[in-house]
């Protein structure tokens, strides 16, 4: 995690110290439990507890370089500080009981971080929805104009795929709010399950259906996942952006501020650098995603394989989501829409965006679908190597005027028509929000 693309509110959350803290934490909630199951003294963790913000990360990294074992490391510092009464701690206990589960507060606290971007992000797009609710745009396939859509919409179907992305956040974060207090293989040999229940309960955490030594990883793979889909999410906003802001479109692009330059070598550029970097970070958070799956499948009751991985990227991951989310939601608060060049490229092809409903028109009329894709598309070529306008040639043709009058025509080329389902559409998409 560095500094440019992360906020310090991560980089504290993932620190050493946060890291630790929450490792005391677990220890001191699971000797509690001991103690009112009568396997430690009484007093033992009440001993202990003030010592945790006496926690020195540097001197457990001191021992942990002779021990070669943090979690070792750890218990010697704690028990150097508080004296006889930490030997309590880690009674039947294994180190994954303490990481897996502090691994599990942590990765709850940044789920809600990331919720709470979610909902700002949300939030900025309602407002940018309504504001071009009835903003006409062509829509395009392959790139290329295919009939009428608003920007409004354009914008509702960004809302409802993040809309989605929260909800399987929101449900990853409850898959993962999951610890382990159960020793050395899982079963509980040295312990009891109400101990473990009693531990976890206190620190908001449910226990393990069938631990081993270890959290089932696929938790984390489903975190990971979800991560990545709002990372791809946010790419395909970003995406768009880009190709918005190209200058032979130019139908909106990220805020210029005074006093920003584009090129060191070129005074008129204005690029689209944020969601430049936008699409780069999301390669990022999707490369954890196939790490994530591959820590699943370990060695019997455990080994260390995924260790590694996981110090690297659930920090990485999650911090760049959350920097994302932060530099999107700037995006499209600040995003400048040009109605006046929608409304350009709309019409560059003379409408051409109406063949489909003077097609079905014409099936309607009793011709065969292909009999009347060939009229339609033969006038519609002509219009596209700009030999003639495709109204006039359609009115023109003689095959076309028997089966449908100047007013049946031209209600083909009516625009309120091919939009009047975008409010529904929309309503739809923010609805789906306040519904979940």
């Amino acid at each position: 995690m560095i500094t440019r693309y992360s906020r310090a509110c991560f980089r504290e959350l993932f620190s050493d110290a946060h890291k630790y803290r929450t490792w005391f934490d677990v220890e001191v909630a699971a000797c509690r439990a001991m103690e009112h199951a009568g396997l430690v003294p009484e007093g033992s963790a009440d001993a202990v507890a003030p010592f945790r913000d006496a926690l020195d990360p540097d001197r457990i990294d001191e021992i942990e370089r002779e021990t070669r074992h943090d979690v070792i490391a750890f218990l010697t510092h704690v028990e150097q500080l508080a004296g006889e009464p930490a030997r309590w701690l880690h009674r039947g206990m294994t180190s994954s009981d303490v990481l897996d589960t502090s691994t599990a507060l942590t990765l709850v606290e940044a789920s809600d971080l990331l919720l709470e971007g979610v909902d700002a992000l949300l939030d900025a797009f309602e407002t940018r929805i309504e504001e071009h609710r009835k903003t006409p745009a062509i829509g395009r396939s392959h790139g290329i104009h295919a009939e009428p859509v608003s920007f409004g919409l354009i914008l509702a179907g960004h809302y409802a795929e993040l809309s989605r992305g929260r909800r399987r956040l929101a449900a990853a974060r409850e898959e993962i709010a999951v610890g382990k207090i159960a020793g050395a293989v899982g079963s509980y040999a040295h312990l009891t399950p109400a101990i473990e229940a009693e531990a976890l309960g206190a620190l908001g955490l449910r226990g393990e259906t069938v631990a081993t030594q270890i959290v089932a990883r696929d938790r984390h793979a489903a975190w990971l996942a979800s991560l990545g889909l709002l990372a791809a999410g946010i790419e395909r906003f970003a995406t768009n952006v880009r190709h918005w802001q190209r200058t032979e479109v130019g139908e909106a692009e990220e805020r210029f501020s005074k006093g920003q330059k584009g090129s060191s070598a070129m005074p008129h550029k204005r690029n689209p650098v944020l969601t430049e970097n936008l699409c780069g970070l999301a390669r990022v958070v999707r490369a954890a995603v196939t790490p994530g799956l591959e820590n699943v499948a370990l060695w019997h009751e455990r080994d260390i394989s995924h260790s590694s991985v996981e110090r690297m990227l659930l920090p990485d991951a999650s911090g760049t989501l959350d920097f994302m989310l932060q530099r999107t939601r700037g995006v499209i608060e600040g995003l400048v829409v040009y109605p006046e060049r929608l409304r350009e490229n709309l019409d560059k092809t003379g409408a051409l965006w109406a063949s489909e409903g003077v097609l079905l028109a014409l099936v309607g009329h009793g011709l065969g679908r292909q009999e009347a894709y060939v009229l339609v598309q033969r006038n519609a070529m002509q219009a596209f190597h700009g030999e003639g306008d495709f109204r006039e040639l359609l009115a023109a043709d003689a095959d076309v005027g028997t089966k449908l009058d100047p007013g049946e025509l031209d209600a083909c080329f009516d625009l309120d028509h091919a939009l009047s389902h975008v409010d529904t559409i929309i309503d739809r998409a923010l609805a789906a929000r306040r519904e979940a």
